[in-house]
């Protein structure tokens, strides 16, 4: 593909333009600035990839590892500036991921410890992550807000914070683990992945590019509840005080 067959695409940014545009639904703006920071990001992140490929070191990996972290805390951060501290716990919940996966790859030989194996899993990782922490934050949030009435309940018959976020805790876990599951369940029959796809068609075997997806696969799911368990259990407590009060307005204040 070259730039020219590149600008052809476009008319898959035009069809839900002029959708939108008919039917009023006010995407337009919205439609246009994804594809504007679409194109000079992944140009942009070609071209240091490049760099960082030929370079084959391990600080410019690091490097390119820490910035996917900075920028998926940045972007998760804003669903959850109602919970007090949530950019260093993002921080934690993100790194804790990314080295955890990595260390089983690496640690078990699983994937060689290069930049062409090591970047683009960071990246498929990390970026699941914040999805999930998104989808969590955002459903957790609702949940103590609709639930604030039993959550108060609970602590007033002497039950522990722990106890009375549970259920809203368990809920919005369950309910940003769905998409990932339910996508696994059916892969293959309804969809057929992007990245073994995309294999299949530089030529890879299918074979091959089939048991590379289901690592992947299999890694995506660890990425998706850990994050969520993670980042419940780190912000659940900071809605409480030292005397186990509910603080229902720091779910109003800013992080």
């Amino acid at each position: 593909m070259n730039f020219i067959t590149l600008t052809l695409t476009l008319i898959f940014v035009a069809i839900p333009l002029i959708l939108s545009k008919t039917f009023k639904l006010g995407l337009e703006k919205d439609t246009i600035i994804a594809t504007v920071r679409s194109i000079i990001q992944l140009l942009a992140v070609g071209y240091i990839l490049q760099f960082v490929f030929d370079a084959e070191h391990m600080i410019y990996i690091v490097l390119m590892v820490l910035l996917m972290i900075a920028a998926a805390t940045q972007n998760a951060r804003k669903k959850g500036v109602s919970i007090k501290g949530i950019t260093w716990k993002l921080v934690v919940t993100f790194i804790f991921v990314e080295v955890l996966t990595q260390g089983i790859l690496l640690g078990l030989d699983i994937t060689p410890p290069t930049a062409q194996y090591i970047i683009p899993i960071s990246g498929m990782v990390i970026g699941n992550s914040m999805v999930l922490g998104i989808l969590f934050l955002n459903r957790f949030t609702s949940e103590m807000e609709s639930r604030q009435e039993e959550t108060e309940l609970i602590l007033s018959l002497g039950g522990t914070p722990k106890q009375a976020v549970h259920s809203q805790l368990t809920t919005s876990i369950q309910a940003s683990t769905i998409p990932t599951i339910e996508s696994q369940k059916t892969i293959g029959l309804v969809q057929l992945p992007g990245m073994m796809s995309g294999q299949i068609i530089a030529g890879a075997d299918p074979v091959q590019a089939v048991m590379f997806q289901l690592l992947i696969l299999f890694l995506l799911l660890t990425t998706t509840v850990v994050t969520s368990i993670m980042l419940g259990y780190l912000s659940y407590p900071t809605l409480f005080n030292q005397r186990m009060q509910f603080l229902d307005d720091h779910l109003k204040n800013l992080d």
